[in-house]
């Protein structure tokens, strides 16, 4: 049987490079693409649906017509008048990827401030999914209003699922990342971290020293991404390598790790199988290295089995 799943964060204008050297724009942001690459590979019995806040401009109904689309929900997205979406732009060299970000202004900084509104989407999905970057973009109060309304859909049995996404120019102090990061692994019953990340900002001198991490917040699993080396599974006491999928060229590393989370949860959700889920995913992610831009489309992956 199907259900909702719910992606939880901000989807950007995105300016990417071309290959004539000029500039496409595309809409994207990390738990987006998780979002795009879920509906693109999850059964149709179940829903996606993206939470989020818009403006009221000529690009935010460009971006909600975008995710209709796709088969992405959107009734669940305010709109705030006078606001707009943010905006960046990935850099490229060598398949390696660095970003401009225009996003100060960004409508999805309040995506937590109506609780009630944030409340009912949760209590209305089965799954949902949220980032580090979701944590910080919004004001710390606000912060905090997702983060209990997660904790009580946890408490009911849903699974939330977390990506860590370290970012740390985007808030105020490390200690405030970590604090924060470490609240948001509270919240989750699987974080999906990845390791380089966590080896330079907590730390962890290995994949088990960042399971072990995580698993003192009692999430009931945790999946390690970890690049060209795969991904390792940490459920129970257990702890799996699943290796990644090579690939002869590298031409846009953007959204691996998103279409990694996208594509393991689209295939553990109906199965319940880790390992599968994580081998499938890895397929998923060497394809998208493999293209320009956050968002493949769903045509090129349907093959992938």
């Amino acid at each position: 049987m199907g259900g909702r799943f719910l992606s939880i964060g901000e989807c950007m204008v995105e300016l990417s490079q071309a290959d004539d050297g000029h500039l496409r724009k595309g809409f994207a942001g990390d738990t987006f693409n998780t979002a795009w690459y879920a509906r693109a590979c999850l059964p149709a019995d179940w829903s996606v649906d993206y939470f989020t806040v818009l403006g009221d401009d000529a690009m935010s109904d460009e971006m909600i017509a975008f995710m209709g689309s796709a088969g992405i929900g959107t009734d669940s997205i305010r709109r705030l008048r006078g606001k707009t979406p943010g905006l960046y732009m990935i850099n490229l060299k060598d398949g390696e990827r660095s970003f401009s970000y225009w996003r100060d202004s960004s409508a999805a900084r309040q995506l937590a401030a109506d609780g009630d509104a944030l409340r009912a989407a949760i209590e209305a999905s089965d799954v949902l999914y949220f980032s580090g970057i979701t944590l910080a973009i919004l004001p710390r109060e606000d912060a905090f209003t997702l983060l209990a309304e997660l904790r009580r859909a946890k408490a009911a049995g849903k699974l939330v699922a977390f990506d860590p996404n370290l970012r740390p120019r985007l808030w105020s102090s490390l200690d405030a990342m970590h604090t924060m990061i470490s609240e948001g692994a509270r919240a989750a019953t699987l974080v999906m971290p990845s390791f380089d990340d966590e080896a330079i900002h907590f730390g962890d001198d290995s994949i088990p020293a960042t399971i072990r991490r995580y698993r003192q917040y009692r999430a009931q699993m945790i999946v390690v991404k970890n690049g060209a080396e795969g991904a390792t599974i940490g459920d129970g006491t257990d702890e799996t390598l699943v290796p990644a999928v090579k690939v002869a060229k590298v031409v846009d590393t953007t959204s691996a790790g998103d279409s990694f989370n996208g594509a393991f949860l689209a295939h553990y959700l109906p199965h319940q199988d880790a390992v599968a889920a994580a081998r499938f995913a890895a397929k998923i992610a060497a394809k998208v290295i493999q293209e320009y831009g956050a968002l493949v489309s769903p045509d090129k992956l349907k093959s992938i089995r």
